[in-house]
């Protein structure tokens, strides 16, 4: 038995880069033309399949006028079996998570996943015979943190309940039926899978929990971008492949069937190939969505405004330790949009820039999800416990004074993006301070104190806004404003009305790594 398995795809669906417009080894097409599929073989899927590239932004605008989901396309190529949601397929409503599964021929599952508006195919499990008469038992679930993350009017017609619960039903009920059991889970490790240490006290990620406490022959997971390419925890053999459709993950399951039958998986990540000749029958018999990717092509390249001067590639510590242009263009846009007092945002793994003449290409390539905007009701306290948060970002040797990314940030995922850039304050981190007390000034920009019995008000990311990323303290305070307008379309606004943006200073940001 063989299983070819991907997650977190994240939009690719052709070999292309559309923030550098050049070619690039992803996309559901090329894995399509490089597998081979027979009556033994599952071809699965994690989730998040939405979101993640300008193709799908285009489209889920656009929808209405195509009677194909481009994602759909890719996956059917594939010859996709059963694939599962992850939380940003939720992100664009419930009309969408239906539209991408009219047009798919797998089928969904998930066991904690409820549909209530009537229009998607939602199955608990399937038990799928292949071609040798083995009979393989197939559940699924999303992280329970949607709950967290996501729009309330997008959990109306769709639901999500406790994953662990649902998947312990379900593994009783598949255990004596079938000869293997597949859970296919949209979350990952909580803890270090070499020594393993708990990373985390959330329910955000539960794959450990789901290996030691149930008894499924195989997990697959996603939802972190990390590469696990194959272990075993208390007889559950789990994987996950990295994100964007670059690599997969390959199965093999072989039987013992000497007395009782046991079985025995081997695996192993697959890198993307070139687009060969097999890709390009593929790209000539789905000529029909080249008007699609032209429009997207032309959309991007239309030019939006300017800066006044370029913003070359940020690298993340130094940015970090030194304030970042990007970080303040975005503070500014939520800071001009909302009215707020103070506003907190993030950025995204890899180093971003901005070139001085601006397309729509350019502010998609920089802010990459679909997050709206939020406001918060805050106080001096809680404004520090949010700092001391992000001071957590600095690993300090206080013998060396060499400064580095803590592990925090780095393991079992790389979240740069947990690190959060403020503006309309005036704060400094003392690294040579013990974590959890390194914030040693905080105060408007004017000089002016922060009073204790103060309220304020922050603008920040409705991925933040809940807490996410160890920001308690925000997702426990009142929300006092909530936006429908995406950051992408901010950005876009704000550059059009306001070009050349010059550089942007709305914070006093100072790091001490000396006694």
């Amino acid at each position: 038995m063989r299983i070819i398995f991907t997650s977190d795809t994240h939009g690719h669906l052709y070999p292309i880069n559309y923030a550098k417009n050049c070619p690039e080894n992803s996309g559901l097409f090329c894995i399509a033309s490089q597998i081979e599929k027979d009556g033994n073989t599952l071809v699965l899927d994690g989730g998040d399949s939405l979101q993640g590239t300008p193709l799908l932004s285009y489209y889920l605008e656009h929808r209405n006028d195509y009677d194909f989901n481009p994602m759909a396309e890719g996956f059917n190529a594939m010859g996709l079996d059963y694939y599962t949601l992850g939380n940003h397929d939720f992100n664009f409503g419930y009309d969408a998570i239906a539209d991408f599964a009219k047009y798919m021929k797998a089928q969904l599952i998930s066991c904690n996943v409820n549909d209530l508006g009537g229009k998607v195919d939602i199955k608990k499990n399937v038990i799928h015979t292949l071609e040798d008469g083995t009979k393989v038992g197939i559940t699924a679930a999303v992280t329970g943190f949607v709950n967290v993350w996501e729009q309330k009017d997008h959990l109306v017609q769709i639901t999500v309940s406790d994953p662990i619960e649902a998947l312990r039903e379900q593994y009783e009920y598949l255990k004596d039926k079938c000869d293997i059991t597949i859970c296919i889970y949209h979350g990952g490790f909580e803890e270090d899978l070499k020594t393993g240490k708990l990373l985390s006290e959330t329910a955000e990620n539960q794959a450990c929990k789901i290996m030691r406490e149930m008894g499924f022959d195989i997990l697959l997971t996603g939802h972190q971008h990390m590469t696990v390419e194959g272990l075993t925890i208390e007889g559950t053999y789990g994987v996950q492949p990295p994100s964007n459709a670059m690599k997969y993950c390959y199965l093999e399951v072989n039987a013992d069937k000497s007395g009782k039958t046991e079985y025995q998986v081997v695996s192993r990540i697959e890198t993307v190939n070139t687009p060969d000749e097999r890709y390009d029958v593929m790209a000539k018999d789905h000529a029909f969505m080249d008007e699609l990717s032209q429009k997207v092509q032309t959309w991007l390249d239309e030019p939006i405004g300017c800066l006044e001067k370029e913003i070359a590639p940020e690298e993340k510590l130094p940015t970090a330790l030194h304030g970042s242009k990007v970080a303040s263009l975005f503070n500014q846009v939520q800071l001009d949009y909302t009215g707020a007092d103070f506003s907190c945002t993030s950025l995204a793994n890899d180093p971003l820039g901005l070139k001085k003449e601006i397309t729509v290409r350019d502010v998609l390539g920089i802010y990459q999800f679909a997050n709206t905007v939020e406001v918060k009701k805050v106080t001096k306290k809680v404004l520090k416990q949010a700092l001391e948060r992000c001071a957590e970002y600095f690993d300090y040797d206080q013998e060396t004074g060499e400064v580095k990314v803590s592990n925090i940030f780095l393991q079992p995922k790389v979240e740069h993006y947990n690190y959060d850039y403020y503006a309309g304050l005036e704060y400094s981190f003392d690294l040579t301070r013990p974590v959890g007390d390194r914030v040693v000034v905080l105060r408007k920009m004017d000089g002016t104190e922060l009073l204790d019995d103060a309220s304020f008000t922050l603008v920040t990311s409705n991925y933040r806004a809940t807490g996410t990323g160890g920001y308690q303290c925000i997702g426990d305070c009142e929300s006092v404003g909530s936006y429908a307008d995406e950051m992408p379309d901010l950005l876009i606004n704000y550059i059009r009305k306001h070009s050349p943006v010059g550089e942007i200073k709305n914070s006093i940001f100072s790091v001490v790594t000396a006694k």
